[in-house]
C-alpha cells in the first residue's frame, strides 16, 4: 500500500516503463498469439492494461480517459498509443488530484472500504501480472522479450 503520493509516482514510473518495454515488442501479425485456442491473446493483454489503468483510477477518484472505442485494436501501434496517454493521463491526475492524507482515505473496492493508496498498488500489480503473461506470448510468437525485470535469455547470450 502506498502512503504518500511520490512514493506511488516513482513505482509507476518503474511499472509504466516496463509495460511500455513489453508493448512496444508487439506486432501486428503477432496480437492474435494465445498460449492456446480460447485462451487471452497478445492484444487483449495489451489492451486490458491500457483500459483497466483507467477503472483502477476511478475506484480511487480519477478521471482518466480512455478511447471511445473499446474494441482491441489490430495495430499495435494503437495499444501502445493508448497505454501512454491513459498512463500520462494517470499520473497527471495523481498530481493534480491526490495528496497523501488521501492516500490513506478509504473508498469503496467492490464493497469493501480500502484505502487509495492500497488500490494504487492493486494497478501495478495488476499490470505486471498481464505484462507477464505477455512475456511468455511474445516468446512463444517468436518476437523480441525485453528484460523489464533483468536481462532476457536473449539478452544474455549476446
Amino acid at each position: 500500500m502506498y502512503r504518500t503520493v511520490d512514493d506511488f509516482l516513482e513505482d509507476w514510473s518503474r511499472s509504466a516503463n516496463g509495460t511500455n518495454q513489453v508493448l512496444e515488442s508487439l506486432t501486428d501479425d503477432k496480437l492474435d498469439q494465445a498460449i492456446a485456442e480460447d485462451h487471452s491473446t497478445l492484444g487483449w493483454l495489451g489492451w486490458h492494461i491500457a483500459m483497466s489503468t483507467a477503472f483502477f483510477a476511478d475506484m480511487v477518484g480519477l478521471q482518466v480517459q480512455v478511447p471511445k472505442d473499446s474494441t482491441v485494436p489490430n495495430k499495435a501501434a494503437d495499444i501502445v498509443h493508448a497505454y501512454k496517454e491513459i498512463s500520462g493521463s494517470l499520473v497527471q491526475e495523481v498530481k493534480q488530484n491526490l495528496t497523501d492524507e488521501k492516500m490513506m482515505e478509504k473508498v469503496d473496492k467492490f464493497g469493501q472500504p480500502t484505502p487509495r493508496g492500497a488500490i494504487l498498488r492493486d494497478v501495478i500489480d495488476h499490470q505486471t501480472h498481464h505484462r507477464g503473461q505477455m512475456t511468455v506470448l511474445l516468446r512463444q510468437a517468436g518476437l523480441d522479450v525485453p528484460g523489464v525485470m533483468g536481462p532476457t535469455k536473449e539478452q544474455s547470450n549476446n
